[in-house]
């Protein structure tokens, strides 16, 4: 395989309209593969690959797919823990501004930190054990020198009720809390810079199923309070549902759907998103006569080496010769319900909610 040079990143800064609050476009991430003791690269992993799409302001979009799809890459790119090998991430200042946070510096990120903001996944390996709650919480406030010392206690108190915790707790250690305090933590962690967007990498995933609930209405009533925009990263369709107002579908670092959650779930377009879908559980007994669970032959695609044409095509039961060598373009079939499918219009896929 011959190695591809990195590419640089464009510049624009026109947004779709002024309710978008983030835009990405065509974002790359390519990480390298090196190989022997010069370490001379040999290929490169395509974590993130021409990925699309917009957040308004005050909406929570989900992205959802696999492991290994390249969702929580594409998380930390737009907080830039990763800088994106080429592409887009223009994010809409408070005065109207826009700025490509792809193409910063990373001394120039270091302001808008503070208003993108991420939750993880893990809140047992997110937090440092021999830190007290409150220097947790504040240690952002001191480094970003954002609050005088003289309130930073009063204020982290005021954000642990906001979470649902005693302002006490704030003088004890990480491994005096359970597994959903400490999302609870972390959680005040990201509202204490009073941020605009945050970014929940697989927030729940890590907890019991009886506080998964508990965790999601905390962050739905924070977003109306504080307005916040969420842009939720999760496998599992069945939390996507409860929290989210539209969906992006990821697999192999290609985004092959976009759309509102609620269409999502009642008119899927893409063969990707059914086998997803069939595999959400339901309570009611009577929406399960008929229902089938569709099993994707073969394993996901490797992104270092990935099949041509459409990515999908090799465990897709629709697939036909121009998939084998045409890649999908992400194409909006009306109602920004975008596929990247070339039969999108002619495929009737079942759906979760009829």
């Amino acid at each position: 395989m011959t190695a591809q040079a990195p590419l640089t990143p464009t510049k624009t800064v026109e947004m779709r309209d002024e309710n978008t609050i983030l835009e990405v476009n065509n974002l790359k991430m390519h990480f390298p593969i090196t190989k022997g003791i010069s370490t001379r690269v040999r290929g490169w992993v395509k974590a993130a690959d021409d990925v699309s799409f917009f957040l308004r302001q005050g909406e929570t979009l989900g992205l959802v797919g696999e492991s290994g799809c390249g969702k929580t890459t594409v998380g930390r790119c737009i907080v830039r823990a990763y800088k994106p090998t080429a592409g887009e991430i223009l994010y809409r200042n408070e005065d109207g501004s826009v700025v490509d946070l792809a193409a910063l510096k990373p001394d120039e990120v270091r302001p808008y930190r503070k208003d993108i903001r991420m939750v993880f996944q893990d809140p047992y390996s997110s937090l440092n054990p021999r830190m007290t709650v409150l220097e947790l919480i504040s240690e952002v406030l001191k480094v970003n020198k954002l609050e005088s010392s003289d309130t930073i206690q009063t204020r982290v108190g005021a954000l642990l009720e906001k979470v649902g915790m005693r302002p006490e707790y704030m003088q004890r250690y990480p491994h005096a809390f359970s597994g959903g305090e400490r999302q609870r933590i972390v959680v005040a962690r990201a509202l204490i810079t009073n941020p605009r967007i945050i970014v929940c990498d697989e927030a729940v995933s890590a907890l019991d199923v009886s506080i998964r609930a508990q965790i999601l209405n905390l962050l739905e009533s924070l977003q109306k309070e504080f307005n916040l925009t969420y842009l939720f990263i999760s496998h599992d369709l069945s939390v996507i549902r409860h929290i989210c107002n539209r969906i992006v579908v990821m697999y192999v670092g290609k985004v092959v759907e976009v759309s509102d959650a609620l269409e999502i779930y009642t008119g899927p377009r893409h063969p990707y998103t059914e086998a997803l879908l069939s595999s959400v559980p339901l309570a009611d007994p009577n929406g399960r006569e008929g229902r089938q669970r569709i099993h994707l032959e073969g394993e996901i695609a490797d992104p270092s080496n990935p099949p041509s044409g459409c990515y999908f095509h090799p465990r897709c039961q629709y697939a036909k010769e121009r998939c084998k060598t045409d890649a999908p373009e992400l194409r909006d079939l009306g109602g920004n319900h975008f596929v990247a499918c070339h039969f999108a219009e002619d495929l009737k896929l079942a759906a979760v909610i009829k």
